[in-house]
Parts: structure tokens; sequence; C-alpha cells
């Protein structure tokens, strides 16, 4: 699968209603769901191979609208990895404390650290959707973010962090339909809140949001991938291969043993 047919090209404009929702790659449910178990088994030899070579960091950025799929995304494809070396990182509303710092202040310290990967649900990117979309900060301030935003990812790029970002394109049809599901099973009243109504009010600000973080920050060393999100297994397919992808082209290897295990029989 060529996962660069997903890939926003650094420098070129961004149209997200050219950008496909239902894609399936040419692919039955079946075969994709063939093909990512595969994929599945190589990302957790990948991964123990990142965690025991000790010299890479994975971050993956996980952006999408309400209902868009990152809990279910993070759930399919970190199936089978070894809890130790993945973290989850969720940026809710800031506290009284992180108020108080810059904004990418708290996001900072939950960047990878070698061997490990750690996916951002949601992200500092925040700062230039919700904040934009609501106003939360004058214009001045959010939109010089942009600029920041790519300086300090260069700068995780730059001490070894490998950044794959992912943006999770929903239909505004299937997330009425995904809302519309949890209203109809009790057992997922829990995942709906009356302000997810507010915010789809707010659908088209959102989208001319994303695109412009598409447009703005998507570079050579950080790219961003838009991943048709309308198929949940079209969907996991595309992030394990390109997860698999970026994890293959680090060359990792298992290190030596620094003793002589040569001849030793454990009896």
């Amino acid at each position: 699968m060529r996962t660069d047919d997903y890939r926003v090209r650094p420098g070129h404009p961004v149209d997200l209603a050219q950008w496909a929702t239902d894609d399936d790659g040419g692919l039955t449910k079946d075969e994709a769901k063939g093909r990512f178990r595969e994929l599945n088994d190589r990302l957790e030899v990948l991964q123990e191979k990142l965690y025991a070579d000790g010299g890479h960091k994975l971050l993956v950025v996980l952006q999408a609208t309400d209902t868009g799929g990152k809990d279910g995304t993070i759930r399919r494809v970190t199936d089978g990895l070894n809890p130790q070396g993945v973290k989850v990182a969720s940026f809710k509303r800031p506290t009284e404390e992180e108020l108080a710092h810059d904004y990418l202040w708290r996001v900072h310290a939950h960047t990878p650290g070698n061997g490990e990967i750690v996916i951002f649900n949601r992200s500092h990117y925040e700062d230039v959707l919700v904040v934009r979309v609501h106003e939360l900060v004058p214009e001045e301030r959010w939109a010089r973010r942009y600029d920041h935003i790519r300086s300090f990812e260069q700068l995780l790029v730059d001490e070894g962090t490998t950044v794959v970002k992912l943006f999770l394109h929903l239909s505004k049809r299937e997330q009425a339909e995904r809302l519309q599901a949890r209203l109809d099973d009790p057992d997922k009243h829990w995942k709906f809140s009356v302000g997810d109504l507010a915010e789809r009010e707010h659908w088209d600000d959102y989208q001319e949001a994303f695109r412009v973080m598409l447009e703005r920050t998507s570079t050579d060393a950080t790219p961003w991938y838009v991943i048709p999100a309308d198929r949940k297994w079209f969907r996991d397919l595309l992030v394990a291969q390109i997860l698999v992808d970026q994890l293959d082209a680090l060359d990792l290897a298992y290190p030596p043993n620094p003793d002589d295990l040569s001849g030793i029989v454990i009896t």
C-alpha cells in the first residue's frame, strides 16, 4: 500500500474536500483485516527492537474531530505491544499550573525517551484548533504558533525522535451516525456529551482550522498523513502500515550481549 499517497506535501495547498474520507485502498474488509493482522505482528516485533535498541524514539500525534476514532485507533493498532514501551498522553483542559507556563510546556514533558513510543491523543495542535475556533486568545497570538510548532518538532527530530502525525479525516455524515449510535446504546451514553453537539455547530470552522494546520505544519521532517476515517478497518490498516514503514526505516537491531555466551549450557 502506497502510504505516500496520503502524505501532505510541504508547501502545497490543502483542500480537504479533495481528500476522501471513505477510501478503502481497493481492498475488501476481509482483505484489509488479514493484512492488518500481519502488520500488527510486525509492529510487535519492531516495538520490541525499538525498546531493546534504545537509540531511537517514536512520537505519534493523533488529531481528529469528535468521534474521529482516536481512541479506537490507539486500541486496535497497539494491540499486542508491550505496555512497558508504549505510553499514551491525552491533553485535556489545561490546569492552573499549565496555564502559568507557555502552551508547549506541558507537552514537552510527555515526549518519548529512548526506546519508547508515545502517542498523543490530541496534542499541541489544540492550540491552533479549539483555541482558534473559540477565539480563546487573540489571532495575533495563535497565528504565531504554527512557526513555534514547526520549530518544536524540528527540535525533537534533531534530538533523535521520529515524529508521525496522523489526521483522522471523518465526514460530517459519519460523525452524525456515530453520535446517534452513542445515543441509541445505553452502554455508550458515557461517551456522549451534549457539548459534542455544540462543537458540531462549528464543523466548517474546524475544517478550516484543520486545513491550515496541515498546510502550515507538514514538513519534510514531520509530515502529516490524512487518514480516511469513515471505514474503521481501513483507518487501522493505513495507520499500522505507516508505523511499520517508519520503524522499518530506522534499521533497528537487538544489541549484542557484552558477555561471551558460547559454550554456556543450562543444567
